[in-house]
């Protein structure tokens, strides 16, 4: 059946239904992750590709041969819980094919900040804060995981535990001493 005789249109392939915008990664580098967020985002591809994928297509199946489609909802939901998930699919398939694995923990009992620390830092008002350096498809801000290409992110990397770096921001450039630097053990 031609597209044109159907309700579906192509700017339900725009949207990006309950998906959240992740940053784009600078243009030109790797999209550094740390083994745990890669095995994560691989296992999430897996499961849309062997058990998600499948179901829906079979439920689609189905519903297509009720008959009529233009007022079948399992049809029509169906047809749009495919069209995200391979819209998901295909956004994994690109990150994981750029991602460039890296192990914190070779930096074990360093001062010295790299991807994959935990830094706890303080700013001029004494206030302190600790968080974890990771990947773009990984950080969690809730969590206090924030992305290697974040502000405070890229003011902290390179910097060894006493060393005072500038955080630039847009009210101004904010002094952070760097208190103390961790890295998960070796396994």
């Amino acid at each position: 059946m031609s597209k044109a005789f159907t309700r579906e249109s192509d700017a339900d392939d725009a949207e990006d239904g309950d998906a959240p915008a992740l940053p784009p990664l600078p243009p030109g580098q790797r999209n550094y992750m740390t083994p745990a967020g890669h095995a994560r985002l691989r296992a999430e591809l897996l499961h849309l590709l062997d058990e998600e994928r499948p179901r829906v297509v079979e439920i689609v199946h189905w519903a297509a041969s009720n008959g009529d489609r233009s007022e079948n909802g399992d049809y029509l939901y169906g047809k749009k819980r495919l069209r995200e998930i391979d819209r998901r699919i295909r956004f994994l398939t690109k990150r994981l094919e750029i991602a460039e694995v890296v192990d914190p923990s070779v930096h074990h009992g360093s001062e010295q900040v790299f991807f994959g620390a935990t830094v706890t830092f303080a700013n001029a008002r004494g206030e302190e804060r600790t968080v974890t350096i990771k990947g773009v498809d990984e950080a969690d801000s809730l969590s206090g995981e924030i992305s290697w290409v974040a502000p405070v992110a890229r003011a902290l990397l390179r910097a060894r535990v006493g060393d005072e770096v500038v955080l630039r921001t847009p009210g101004g450039d904010e002094a952070l001493e760097v208190l103390e630097v961790s890295y998960p053990a070796k396994v």
